[in-house]
């Protein structure tokens, strides 16, 4: 008894501590800029946020290329805040500002003074890069390479990645985004282009196609895997797979069986689903309609709106939604839940909502403000 009560200390002590998690890094886009503004571009950055103060707050910002367009799944953050990768879709078009070029960019980050962050590395992954997803051994990274149709494959040491392939997804899959399902074993694809999350078997830094994929919904953007491994939740910016209607759903897909399980219409442009730390919830940021800028006509009349819902076996339940910004982009919870951050692109803000299981309340006072736009945030828990 006495050595196995040993070896089971010494295995905790390799596993990272959630509760030691206490940061969100936002990437924001500089060059995003709208008519009228094109004077405004300003360097790609990202930020680092503190989440252990009440309220949260900005400790450290680095520049390094970053992008809203492309699902808010473009960062992730190791498991005890040491480090970050950020992926870049575009870049700054210098003969048409209005109108950014595709870029393939990933960047290490090192958070080892969240103060003073430090960029270790920049190299090419894949045109479009998008989603990205670490797995929790943190040795293996894939990014989405949405204009090239595949899923591109680092492994990661010491803080460094180094290429170890590519898988082809067949043309114009077009993916978005990527996620690990828990045990490493499995990732998915969230192919766009093809309407289906594509299933990829995991052997050491090799990818292969397992056949077994689900039509989820038209333009499937982000996907989220619960603890437990049993079940992805993606959004499907399109709508469902049958009829006219376009009013963006989430869907559950039973990883099991390989199949829909709940397809629930839940509003316009369903930009960002990402779950509670416990994996209970599932916050999902919907665009809404809302205009961009403030010279719109329309601007005043619609925002973007943040809803919680409640995670069972094949179930998603509405438990509390809240009005939120204009050009809302992502989201995430804070390690132990109890609050939500969320992007606002037109406003460059990241609003802060308090919950706790059953509403959800902003709090004004803790809004942070940033010079450009924010697109994509994560922690250390939030894949």
């Amino acid at each position: 008894m006495g050595r196995r009560l040993i070896a089971v200390v010494a295995l905790l002590c390799l596993c990272p501590a959630v509760a030691d998690a206490r940061l969100a890094i936002s990437g924001n886009d500089g060059k995003q800029v709208l008519p009228g503004d094109q004077d405004a571009v300003m360097p790609d950055s990202i930020s680092v946020i503190d989440l252990a103060t009440s309220p949260p707050k900005i400790v450290g910002q680095v520049q390094v290329p970053a992008a809203m367009i492309g699902p808010p799944e473009a960062v992730v953050v190791s498991r005890d805040d040491s480090f970050a990768i950020v992926t870049a879709a575009q870049k700054y078009n210098p003969a048409d500002p209005l109108h950014p070029l595709d870029d393939d960019k990933v960047s290490v980050i090192d958070l080892s003074d969240p103060a003073k962050p430090r960029v270790l590395q920049t190299m090419a992954s894949g045109a479009g890069a998008s989603g990205i997803a670490m797995n929790r051994a943190q040795n293996l990274v894939l990014v989405a390479a949405k204009m090239q149709d595949a899923i591109i494959i680092f492994r990661l040491a010491g803080k460094k990645l180094t290429p170890a392939g590519r898988l082809g997804l067949g043309k114009g899959a077009a993916p978005t985004d990527v996620v690990f399902a828990p045990d490493g074993r499995h990732a998915y694809a969230v192919a766009w282009g093809v309407t289906k999350i594509m299933e990829l078997r995991v052997d050491g830094a090799r990818l292969a196609l397992t056949g077994r994929d689900v039509a989820t919904g038209k333009s499937p953007y982000g996907a989220a895997v619960t603890p437990d491994s049993a079940w992805l939740i993606n959004t499907n910016v399109g709508g469902a797979l049958q009829g006219e209607d376009r009013t963006g759903t989430l869907t559950m897909v039973d990883l099991k069986s390989h199949r829909q399980a709940l397809s629930v219409a839940v509003g316009r442009t369903p930009e960002h689903v990402t779950l509670s730390p416990d994996g209970k919830y599932a916050a999902l940021v919907l665009a809404n309609g809302a205009a961009t800028t403030k010279s719109d006509p329309k601007y005043g009349q619609l925002t973007g709106i943040l809803k919680v819902f409640a995670v069972g076996p094949g179930t998603l339940t509405e438990v509390a939604h809240a009005d939120s910004c204009h050009w809302a982009q992502g989201a995430t919870f804070s390690p132990d839940g109890k609050l939500i951050l969320q992007q606002c692109a037109a406003e460059r803000e990241i609003l802060v909502y308090r919950f706790d299981g059953q509403s959800l309340v902003q709090d004004e006072d803790a809004t942070l403000k940033l010079e450009a736009r924010p697109g994509a945030i994560a922690t250390g828990v939030s894949r």
